[in-house]
């Protein structure tokens, strides 16, 4: 059986996720610990205790999701002897999630995940003044669909398909104005719904550009090793095992649409028939059984999951 692994994105975080790990599985301690470390700020608390609105914040959600994330992982691995090189085919995550799919596969230390994750979430924070920027879902409408709703919302604005999440899930993020009129095409296209999303700031466009420039920069200096196992990145859909083209990528990736679809295609097609979503949510899950149904899904972000993992396993 060929297996993929797959790691949440924002969006994904709740108060309170992994601290049932934390709480049982001292290699789960030991991931928190050492992401407070590499950051020298006790976010572990923020995780486990909130508030909510803090958690949310987009410089605290990134690296409170990949931390949860490595920390379900790293049980996984301790108790059930599995092995990410042996047994995992491709490892592959959503936006933010490509980081923790990186640490997964060893193309980045623990440590340097943490304080590049964070850097990304200020620095998409801060690319663009709040209330400036917006994202929308829009609802019942393909990719095609959606690309031609954008256009037409441009204008002299920003507006471009963000993710490119599931068939009839695509969202679109730019200009406020310009995502607002896009809401409104999209109503004559066909669209079930349209909805502006509780976000930051609009990640994945043109507008994200200063953030790029923070991400190429900090990534230059940081120590990039070839992964483990191909990593299925957001920008190309495909199996990246390069170092300098990860690199490139994961700078890309900050203004580049993430082409969710397309890479659960691609592991369809690579004979992929079991997809691990390993930390807080089951976000990916719901995306999945909609992109490729005869995948099987399952989940690891609890001490019950790792129960009912192993044995299936």
């Amino acid at each position: 059986m060929k297996k993929a692994l797959v790691f949440p994105g924002q969006g994904s975080q709740t108060v309170g996720m992994g601290k049932d790990l934390a709480d049982n599985f001292p290699v789960a301690r030991q991931v928190f610990e050492e992401v407070d470390a590499a950051l020298g700020e006790k976010l572990s608390a923020i995780i486990f205790a909130g508030p909510q609105e803090t958690l949310t914040l987009t410089e605290n959600a990134q690296p409170a999701i990949m931390a949860t994330s490595i920390a379900a992982l790293r049980v996984l691995e301790t108790e059930t002897g599995f092995k990410v090189s042996e047994q995992a085919a491709f490892v592959a995550g959503h936006s933010l999630g490509e980081y923790s799919a990186l640490c997964a596969a060893g193309t980045l230390s623990l440590a340097d995940t943490a304080r590049l994750v964070k850097k990304r979430g200020k620095a998409m924070q801060q690319a663009v003044p709040q209330g400036q920027g917006a994202m929308a879902a829009l609802l019942g409408v393909d990719y095609a669909v959606a690309s031609e709703i954008a256009r037409e919302a441009t204008g002299s604005d920003v507006c471009a398909v963000a993710n490119d999440n599931a068939p009839g899930q695509v969202v679109v993020s730019g200009s406020k104005e310009a995502v607002l009129r896009a809401i409104e095409i999209a109503k004559t296209k066909g669209a079930k719904r349209a909805i502006l999303l509780d976000v930051s700031a609009p990640f994945h466009s043109a507008l994200m550009r200063p953030a790029a420039a923070i991400m190429d920069e900090a990534l230059a200096a940081t120590k990039i090793n070839a992964p483990c196992v191909p990593l299925i990145a957001n920008v190309t859909a495909k199996a990246e095992s390069d170092a300098a083209t990860i690199r490139r990528l994961l700078v890309e990736q900050v203004t580049g649409m993430v082409r969710w679809r397309e890479s659960v295609q691609y592991l369809a097609a690579q004979g992929v028939t079991r997809v691990i979503e390993i930390g807080a949510g089951k976000v990916l899950s719901g995306l999945n059984k909609r992109i490729a149904p005869e995948m099987e899904t399952v989940n690891i972000g609890t001490p019950a999951d790792l129960e009912a993992f192993a044995k299936v396993e």
